[in-house]
């Protein structure tokens, strides 16, 4: 604010010229007080904002405009207020649960394929006895230890070993296409775990479809109820399995038929030659033994029922 004195006019001087004075004073300090005014309050928003108030072109009447030579700053852009919009989300069904077992490259995860193994190797039995040539092969190898009158030589471990090993043999065409088609696509990430099974399986049903007879087949899907398949491909894994194990026994109670004839010919000679010499005390078995232990090396018996297995399956 200006401070404004009023002096008493000095003698001789007229009253009226002196108020006119301090009038013309009084609005200079009204002009001056409205001009700083006006400045401050056009500075105000500019210190807050960081931006120079826009200039409207307008001058307001009773403002002074004081040209200090320097160049305005660039217009700023102004910043868009919408917020950027969000990535679009997958469509999924409300109400769907989806779980995925794979890892960020697509491949199964090691814990995944952990489990899996494990629940394999839990099953590997009942897989091993009901989808291989493992009971045929067992079955004719137990049958010739007793047509040779032999209970506990050679032993049941022993037998099992050779019983896998000839199985792994006999399996090893359709075990390699399985882990081609199957295991290795799996694995890379290139199939999904349902759609691996679906391939496996198949192999393996070929496999047990040439090895399994229609009147088995017949049996199984009347026993169960169930309408006739219209081609072997339409077959269900249910009605298969039980069908080849039947198809299997009776396969190997066959070749156990047919080493059994030999060995009691042998049986039927001692026995008959034991009772024409009076020796009826005398266990035929005893006498029989080693003379069909000597007919099992001579003619290879062993080679001959491994052959006779494995041509089976041919």
């Amino acid at each position: 604010m200006t401070d404004v004195t009023v002096r008493p006019a000095p003698a001789g001087t007229d009253p009226g010229r002196g108020v006119h004075r301090v009038a013309r004073a009084a609005r200079a300090a009204v002009l001056a007080a409205a001009v700083l005014t006006g400045g401050l309050l056009l500075a105000a928003p500019a210190a807050a904002t960081g931006t120079p108030p826009a200039s409207t072109g307008v001058v307001p009447a009773g403002a002074v405009v004081l040209s200090t030579g320097a160049t305005a700053p660039a217009a700023v852009d102004p910043v868009d207020p919408t917020p950027p919009t969000a990535p679009a989300q997958p469509d999924v069904d409300e109400g769907s649960v989806t779980v995925d077992i794979n890892g960020v490259n697509g491949k199964p995860s090691t814990s995944v394929v952990v489990l899996v193994g494990i629940t394999l190797l839990s099953v590997a039995p009942s897989l091993l006895l009901m989808m291989t040539s493992f009971t045929k092969i067992f079955v004719v190898l137990a049958l010739t230890r007793n047509a040779l009158g032999l209970t506990g030589v050679p032993p049941n471990q022993v037998l099992a070993g050779l019983a896998l090993f000839l199985s792994l043999f006999v399996m090893a065409p359709v075990l390699g296409e399985v882990n081609e088609t199957a295991v290795q696509p799996y694995l890379d990430g290139e199939q999904t775990f349902s759609e691996a099974v679906d391939t496996g399986s198949g192999p393996l049903r070929e496999f047990m479809l040439g090895q399994t007879r229609e009147e088995d087949l017949a049996l199984v899907t009347r026993a169960a109820d169930l309408p006739n398949p219209e081609s072997p491909e339409t077959v269900e894994m249910t009605t298969l399995i039980p069908a080849f194990m039947l198809s299997e026994l009776r396969s190997a109670f066959i070749i156990g038929f047919v080493i059994f004839v030999p060995f009691l010919v042998i049986d039927l000679v001692v026995s008959s030659s034991l009772m024409s010499m009076g020796m009826m005390m005398l266990p035929p078995v005893m006498v029989s033994l080693p003379f069909k232990l000597l007919l099992f090396v001579l003619v290879d018996g062993w080679g001959l029922v491994v052959t006779a297995l494995v041509g089976s399956y041919q």
